[in-house]
């Protein structure tokens, strides 16, 4: 099943809830980025929860997600929109630590640190709020700042299962959240419900579907499907936006770099992609820059 989201209310418990199939959109990042496996894992899970946390947005909003730790993965950044879409990076993609408990060492490989959620929801100032990381598990992150910093008591669980190739065998996850007013309780009591299930890997390999495990997990509830809509890694760069950044160097920097007479090349952070600008390039870019000002007449020069 192709990747997808899943948005549900449970009115008799007063929670909502998303989930998300991943697996395509994760491989194609590590495809771009080339991660090691612990790298590989981290970047997926914190793209799927990018995902989840972009479904809570509306229209034209986006958010960013920023893990940044004393570990050798340093820092790893997601953009999400509120339409599935999603991109990001790991600073490092190359670390890859033994397993710990037969797990992929995410919380090592991240190390102590914060979480940095900026949103931009088309107001005047965008909205910050950071967090410590309180495990470097990503999923229990993201709830801790959900629970925090915006006080809605939230879980969230990702995964992501790299194969034996160096590709993705599964990603997914979902989100539950307390509706105002808050109910603790019943976010609790979904948790303990959660924890009595099979692995979540598992789950969503054995039936790759956000409704699937919302079902489960509120089996016996009323839910409401709410919307399933696609998923994909999508990055908002272009040669433009590259150009437009070029731009801001000035007109003697870039004089400079077209002085050499070789193209140079740029690289997208988020997706890999690379853009080459020619000496022509940069000189029409100097030429459509506002010209430098004037010194008056009369004025020392």
């Amino acid at each position: 099943m192709s990747d997808h989201l899943t948005r549900v209310l449970a009115p008799s418990v007063n929670l909502r809830a998303v989930a998300c199939i991943t697996t395509n959109t994760v491989a194609e990042a590590c495809r771009r980025h080339q991660p090691a496996p612990t790298a590989a894992v981290a970047l997926g899970r914190a793209l799927t929860a990018g995902v989840l946390l972009g479904a809570l947005l509306k229209g034209r909003q986006r958010l960013a997600l920023k893990f940044e730790g004393s570990g050798p993965l340093e820092k790893i950044v997601v953009q999400a929109d509120a339409h599935g879409g999603v991109h990001g990076y790991v600073a490092h993609p190359d670390v890859d630590l033994p397993l710990r408990h037969d797990r992929f060492d995410v919380a090592g490989a991240l190390g102590a640190g914060v979480l940095t959620v900026s949103k931009d929801l088309l107001l005047k100032t965008p909205y910050q709020g950071v967090v410590h990381l309180v495990s470097g598990e990503i999923g229990e992150d993201v709830a801790y700042y959900l629970t925090e910093s915006e006080q809605i008591p939230s879980a969230v669980g990702v995964t992501t299962i790299p194969d034996a190739h160096g590709g993705v065998m599964v990603a997914g996850g979902f989100l539950i959240q307390s509706l105002p007013p808050a109910n603790a309780d019943a976010v609790d009591a979904v948790l303990q419900r959660i924890q009595t299930l099979p692995p979540l890997g598992r789950i969503f390999h054995d039936e790759p579907s956000a409704q699937g495990l919302l079902e489960r997990i509120f089996h016996g509830m009323d839910m409401e499907v709410l919307e399933t809509s696609p998923v994909a890694f999508r990055c908002s760069c272009s040669e433009q936006r590259i150009l437009q950044a070029l731009g801001t160097l000035g007109r003697d920097e870039l004089l400079r770099l077209a002085a050499e007479e070789e193209a140079i090349s740029i690289r997208c952070e988020f997706c890999g992609e690379e853009y080459r600008f020619s000496p022509l390039q940069l000189h029409e870019l100097v030429r459509q820059l506002p010209s430098p000002p004037q010194p008056e007449s009369g004025a020392p020069a």
